[in-house]
């Protein structure tokens, strides 16, 4: 009969705890509350009772939990059921549990340390105080095996465990030193306070600007090529980010022999000219005219005061303020690009022939 209640005790266990979750690490302390059956050793002369049991505990790593738990059971007496036999008691149990991954239920093994008090009524007569009472306690240790899982906010325990209490006194058996029990319980374990949150990392620190996306002063150049970083609006801006002088090629404004009117090409080219000074509204330039080497000084002279005052005219025409020209300056035949004689016709040289802009710092 016991073993068949044993076994129903624990298949019911068994059921219940494989619908549960698998116990993860949570160090929150928890209350554990159990019941069952304990299966008196024979030479007590008890009957087989219900008992109860109630303990604080927490799991001090991922498969290790401590429990300290109180214990209570109240059997019959066999020979006489008006007589009263109870045991109530205390326990430090030590729980290995055996996590496996994806598991809804993990078992584990039990040992247990403690102290059980007894209080055995047992028939005095004739004595008139009949019954008697014997009130003894004695050391106590348990080791067994049960399963653990989570269901919601509780967790349930089932569990099998031997109970060897080291009673020497006991009236019903004066020649054991000591009993054996067999306790089978279901149980919840009920964790105390809020359910622990994953801590969440730190948001990482925003990574210091890389200097290659930065462009401080707007020249175009990347903080980490810019070699002045001081640059300013306006100005034309070399690789490494510093000023570079602008040239303006105007060596193509070249002029018919002996004229100072200008030609198609020469407009083309100034036109485009117009268009790079208004693109830099801080640039300055000197209007420059020059002749080959045909002539006299004096004439040449004369020639190229007005092929320079013909540029002149044409660049304040089509919007550029007179306050960005130097000149009309004009040079004669003292600045040749290409050496010529001065004989005719080889003095014609149409390199020398020639308007130029020279940008002023």
């Amino acid at each position: 009969m016991k073993i068949r209640l044993l076994s129903t005790a624990m298949l019911a266990g068994l059921a219940f705890a494989s619908a549960a979750n698998a116990q993860e690490f949570d160090d929150r302390w928890y209350i554990a509350a159990g019941t069952g059956m304990n299966f008196q050793a024979s030479d007590r002369g008890t009957e087989d009772a219900p008992f109860a049991t109630f303990g604080v505990g927490r799991f001090i790593s991922p498969e290790w939990s401590l429990d300290g738990e109180l214990n209570y059971q109240n059997p019959s007496m066999d020979a006489d059921a008006d007589l009263n036999w109870s045991q109530y008691g205390i326990s430090l149990d030590l729980r290995r549990h055996f996590l496996g991954e994806g598991r809804s239920w993990n078992p584990y093994a039990v040992m247990g340390l403690g102290y059980q008090r007894s209080e055995e009524e047992y028939d005095a007569f004739p004595s008139p105080d009949s019954p008697g009472e014997r009130e003894d306690g004695s050391f106590a240790a348990k080791a067994g095996f049960g399963m653990q899982g989570d269901v919601g906010r509780v967790g349930i325990r089932t569990e099998l465990a031997y109970r060897a209490d080291f009673d020497d006194q006991s009236v019903a058996a004066t020649d054991k030193d000591w009993f054996g029990d067999i306790l089978a319980s279901v149980g919840v374990v009920v964790p105390l306070g809020p359910e622990p949150v994953a801590e969440v990392a730190p948001a990482p620190a925003p990574a210091a600007p890389n200097c290659a996306d930065l462009d401080d002063d707007g020249d175009g150049v990347n903080n980490c090529d810019d070699r002045c970083p001081d640059s300013q609006a306006g100005q034309t801006i070399g690789p490494d980010g510093c000023p570079v002088p602008v040239s303006i090629d105007l060596k193509g404004v070249n002029f018919d022999f002996d004229k100072s009117t200008l030609r198609p090409d020469a407009v083309a080219i100034l036109s485009e000219a117009v268009q790079i000074l208004q693109r830099y509204p801080d640039l300055n330039v000197e209007v420059a005219g020059h002749t080959d080497l045909c002539g006299s000084d004096a004439y040449n002279q004369s020639l190229s005061e007005r092929r320079a005052n013909a540029v002149y005219d044409y660049l304040t025409s089509n919007g550029i303020g007179s306050n960005r020209l130097v000149g009309p300056n004009g040079y004669g035949e003292s600045r040749p690009l290409e050496s010529t004689p001065q004989t005719n016709p080889e003095c014609r040289s149409e390199t020398n022939r020639r308007t130029e802009l020279n940008v002023q710092n």
